[in-house]
């Protein structure tokens, strides 16, 4: 009887051996080992509505950039900057390199930021934004495809939402291109949406 114990330890020994040794030998792309593709798993499909009511999809702008800003209307700082560091760059574009670029604004706070309110507030900005909202689910389905963090701070009408404050560039195919944080000015975004190609 001990002998077999001894011989069926011998044999997991030698197997455990074999294995190691032949992981060590694998090259590396042949092992199991997670690699990383460096893609950003930023962007998604949305349906939301825009500030004139009608129903707008990410594929709606297939075929174009897209410069993508989340906020509120309420925000008393970084979105009203952001949005206007947007609307600056545009402008600053010539018109064939403004008009390959769609940009669009996504609320946080869809129960006070209603179509009438989105529709008043994008009049501040860029004359082709698209300031969409939509049910608390269909802008929270939105905003975890961008990697988006939001969380309600406050009671009453006068709370304040804390959330990230990133503008994305999104490519024709919808893919994540580039971010810019809301310290970006819009020299430094114009400039990149200039070499876009």
């Amino acid at each position: 009887m001990p002998s077999r114990i001894v011989v069926i330890v011998a044999v997991v020994a030698a197997a455990f051996a074999i294995g190691i040794g032949a992981r060590l030998l694998l090259p590396m792309w042949q092992q199991t080992t997670p690699i990383a593709t460096g893609e950003a798993l930023i962007g998604g499909p949305f349906e939301l509505v825009d500030q004139n009511g009608e129903t707008r999809r990410d594929t709606d702008f297939a075929g174009r950039h897209m410069l993508i800003y989340f906020g509120y209307n309420y925000c008393p700082d970084v979105c009203p900057t952001s949005l206007q560091n947007m609307t600056i760059a545009l402008e600053s574009l010539d018109r064939t390199e403004a008009d390959r670029i769609e940009p669009i604004y996504i609320t946080i706070d869809p129960e006070r930021d209603t179509v009438a309110e989105m529709k008043s507030f994008a009049a501040n900005f860029h004359p082709r934004l698209v300031a969409l909202t939509g049910t608390p689910e269909q802008v929270a389905a939105a905003a975890r495809s961008y990697r988006v963090y939001f969380k309600k701070a406050g009671e009453g009408d006068d709370y304040l939402v804390d959330h990230s404050s990133f503008i994305y560039l999104m490519g024709p195919d919808g893919r994540y291109v580039r971010h810019f944080s809301h310290n970006s000015n819009p020299e430094e975004i114009a400039a990149a949406l200039a070499e876009l190609p």
